[in-house]
């Protein structure tokens, strides 16, 4: 097993007296010293697969070289100088490569920022500003970010909105359709999208559907469990909002970049979003996000509106267009489709083997393994959930969770299938030895988990 020294404790107290613990959801005792491809290694000199991938934001896997010498070229020339004011060749490039990549075959516009709850919050201003509109519908177990706005969006926990005061106004919920644990309690097999009822019910009473500026939603709700919705509920929800006139903004902070086994999410389903919101594996670990939406959106608003000294980094940019080149040239999202499905078997197997397993979802290498108590009632196992990741690190896998309950598989889309047979390995022991009472609960009192 893994083990830690006074080097690793330093590094825990010293922060422990220095940093405001909202900016961290604490794992394991991990201090990064290094990490190239699928392989993180640690300042004690321990070797982990990596599982989560930064929070599936390192897709081309750590260093990736075409990465790192698309920086240094960059950083020999200058870091930085704000593109509000003035004009960078890789700034222009990154855009124009978006709108050509991005679902949709219409003209599209790019706003830049630094991060997804910034660029979440900006679609949904652009949207406003263009409508004339002032409400907006988003999903519950959504995530959206942390900024005030993006919070407001967010029906993700109780707990992350308690203490922040009065929220942006005007937001409504629907439920996503979680066809594992229904949320207007209907079997999928007979439910003919049972979902959109609490939508349809929504507009034809206390939200007008004219005050509607736009929807926010998912293409994959991901934090709130790798809820993968069917395909004909997507049709039918654009089907009503085109009816309506209401904007769809696809937050793509999560499944864009190949991490579903498509270059983007929303292409899993058979339209485009008026507005897309990407983030994380755009540019491979250094900050960045963006806005792609259609021209006319985007051209509504003015500066300086939504402008950001140090968004559209020369940098990130730099960093950006080389992942891109990585994902396509590299077919990252072919080997993120094959190696998921394989993922997704396997766990499917150890499904048989272990009744903890509830159940076994994803698209790509964005899965989700729900960890229950009992089958029949589909009740969360925590308790289980925290202590399979733990024994998973001690062995050499950094494995997550979130949703309470689900395992968060979400390794760099360039894993390799030894790579990804030998963490399987690892789950299956961590499994056997949670279930058998080797794991003690004394572990709880540092993993807490998302």
């Amino acid at each position: 097993m893994n083990t830690i020294s006074e080097k690793t404790n330093d590094i825990l107290d010293r922060e422990s007296q220095y940093l405001s613990y909202t900016t961290r959801v604490p794992y394991y005792p991990l201090v990064v010293e290094k990490a190239r491809g699928c392989i993180v290694e640690d300042i004690e000199g321990n070797q982990f697969i990596d599982f989560l991938s930064s929070a599936a934001v390192i897709n081309t896997g750590h260093n990736h070289p075409k990465v790192v010498k698309a920086i240094s070229e960059q950083l020999e020339k200058f870091i930085h100088y704000t593109p509000a004011y003035m004009y960078h060749k890789p700034h222009t490039d990154l855009a124009e490569m978006l709108v050509r990549i991005t679902p949709g075959d219409f003209p599209k516009r790019v706003a830049f920022a630094l991060s997804g709850s910034v660029s979440s919050e900006g679609a949904v201003k652009a949207a406003k500003m263009y409508t004339g509109k002032n409400r907006v519908i988003s999903c519950y177990r959504s995530y959206h970010g942390t900024t005030m706005g993006a919070l407001s969006l967010s029906g993700y926990s109780p707990g992350m909105r308690a203490k922040a005061g009065t929220l942006i106004p005007d937001v409504s919920f629907i439920p996503y359709p979680d066809c594992y644990r229904c949320p207007v309690g209907m079997v999928r097999e007979s439910c003919e999208e049972g979902c959109l009822k609490p939508l349809e019910l929504l507009l034809d009473t206390v939200v007008p559907p004219t005050e509607v500026a736009a929807l926010i939603y998912e293409p994959v709700q991901a934090d709130g469990g790798v809820i993968v919705p069917p395909a004909e509920y997507m049709r039918k929800l654009h089907a009503i909002c085109r009816q309506h006139n209401i904007l769809m903004i696809a937050d793509e902070v999560q499944t864009g970049f190949g991490r579903c086994g498509k270059l983007f999410g929303s292409e899993l389903f058979d339209f485009a979003p008026d507005m897309l919101v990407l983030g994380k594996g755009i540019a491979s670990g250094m900050p960045l996000s963006a806005i792609v939406a259609r021209s006319e959106i985007l051209e509504a608003w003015g500066a300086p509106i939504h402008f950001f000294n140090t968004a559209g980094n020369v940098l990130s940019c730099a960093a950006s267009l080389a992942t891109i080149d990585v994902i396509q040239s590299e077919r990252v999202s072919e080997n993120a489709a094959e190696i998921g499905e394989h993922i997704i078997r396997e766990f499917k197997e150890l499904q048989k083997i272990y009744s903890c397993i509830g159940d076994v979802r994803g698209v790509g290498l964005l899965i989700g393994v729900d960890i229950v108590k009992d089958r029949t009632t589909k009740e969360r196992d925590i308790t289980k959930t925290a202590k399979i990741c733990w024994r998973c690190w001690e062995n050499g896998l950094i494995l997550a969770f979130f949703s309470g309950s689900v395992l968060r598989v979400a390794p760099p889309l360039v894993i390799t299938k030894e790579e990804a047979d030998r963490a399987l390995a690892i789950i299956r022991q961590a499994i056997q030895d949670v279930e058998q009472g080797l794991v003690p609960d004394s572990v709880l009192e540092q993993i807490k988990g998302w």
